[in-house]
């Protein structure tokens, strides 16, 4: 499933968006047992199959930590306010702030290219926390969308991404009008409904992006169910509230042993998947996952976050490592098992642990699927678990867990 069909699902008439993404992809089918919500389901339906795409680069790792360096990028900062540090990919350089009725959460995915955090509303309802079918079709629980209960709140699906330096393009925006913000360089867009370019713009839609650093900047991506909120004025209240700290490196619940030759990490989830499927599952309880692609993708010239571009990634593996609530399979304590993917050349092995209750899954779904099981199976074999998944002090800086 692509990007745009998950958006088309969240943004259309049909099914109610008191479910979870997972009741969308299979269009409203009352669950049998709890499920975490996924981009989509993958034929016997591996942890997910998550549409990635798009172009950024990968730069070689070491196994040096990203190290706490504050040299400022060029251009002079705000008054008062500290410079944006040079920092290592896959370390966090911005923390969670509120906005007025809008609040940015602590990023949980960093690429080689950006950071991405949730954004929550007062006045809205996200869907990135999984709920029972009970729970889902209970009356005015979340919000039924073709005849919501008086009062009920609009869904909205809303996120930030921090670009580092060099790696948006504000030009690239479709239609983008360019405006000035506290003082900063923004363009502003209505997006097309689904977020595919070949369908009409939908008023609920909306991008804000603004220039926070000399040639660095940051877009908000904002999916609404209600066409007014919230509007292009409530987001660029944003701006002022972005502000350096850190850096932090990335920490992940695991290590990798293998990776074939030419693979390189992208992106990563810290207490989530990676990529924009673990901001449409923020609230899941997952631990933690990585994008390795092949080959090395370039770090200029992003209008989107990887997931929202067509065509990008062809050849790639994802590791998740998540509560066995999250997978489709029900748990085998101690258990090693693959299965055939969806499509040629796909599939995804699990791995559970002894007593059953977490589960490593590598995934080549939605992602070239060039790796033959075989290699799927010594990925997953090759990966240590923390000593708590759930005690992030056990936990791996991500420069030094991504390398082998």
């Amino acid at each position: 499933m692509q990007l745009r069909e998950l958006v088309d699902a969240v943004t259309g008439d049909e099914p109610p968006m008191g479910r979870t993404v997972d009741d969308i992809v299979a269009a409203g089918r009352r669950a049998e047992r709890r499920r975490r919500t996924r981009f989509a389901t993958v034929g016997a339906a591996g942890l997910v199959a998550v549409a990635v795409a798009g172009a950024v680069a990968v730069p070689t790792l070491s196994a040096k930590r990203a190290a706490g360096d504050t040299s400022a990028l060029s251009g002079a900062p705000r008054p008062g306010v500290s410079p944006w540090p040079d920092a290592s990919p896959f370390t966090f350089t911005f923390t969670g702030y509120d906005a007025g009725t809008l609040h940015v959460q602590d990023p949980i995915v960093v690429s080689t290219a950006y950071q991405i955090a949730p954004v929550y509303s007062d006045r809205h309802t996200s869907n990135d926390k999984p709920v029972s079918a009970d729970e889902a079709e209970a009356p005015g629980a979340t919000g039924e969308q073709n005849n919501p209960p008086a009062g009920a709140k609009p869904t909205l699906w809303a996120y930030l991404t921090v670009y580092r330096p060099g790696a948006f393009d504000p030009a690239g925006i479709k239609d983008g009008r360019s405006v000035t913000v506290a003082g900063r360089r923004a363009v502003r867009a209505t997006l097309p409904f689904g977020l595919d370019p070949r369908n009409p713009v939908h008023p609920g839609n909306k991008l804000f992006a603004w220039e926070y650093a000399h040639n660095a900047w940051a877009a908000v991506t904002s999916i609404s169910r209600d066409a007014a909120t919230p509007s292009f004025e409530d987001l660029g209240r944003l701006v002022a509230g972005l502000k350096p700290a850190g850096p932090t490196p990335a920490p992940l619940p695991f290590t990798v042993g293998y990776v074939p030759k030419g693979y390189v990490p992208l992106q990563i989830g810290t207490h989530a998947m990676p990529g924009l499927s673990g901001i449409a599952t923020a609230r899941a309880g997952d631990y933690g996952g990585a994008t390795y692609t092949r080959p090395p993708l370039r770090t200029s010239g992003l209008t989107a976050p990887f997931d929202s571009v067509e065509g990008g990634i062809r050849d790639g593996f994802h590791i998740f490592v998540t509560p066995s609530t999250s997978s489709n399979q029900s748990p085998e304590p101690g258990a090693t098992k693959c299965y055939p993917g969806a499509a040629r050349g796909g599939g995804f092995c699990n791995i559970w642990s002894a007593d059953g209750t977490v589960v490593v899954q590598v995934s080549s779904e939605g992602v070239g699927g060039r790796l033959p099981q075989a290699e799927l199976l010594r990925i997953a074999e090759g990966i240590t678990v923390a000593d708590d998944v759930r005690d992030e002090a056990t936990w791996t800086p991500a420069l030094d867990a991504l390398a082998p």
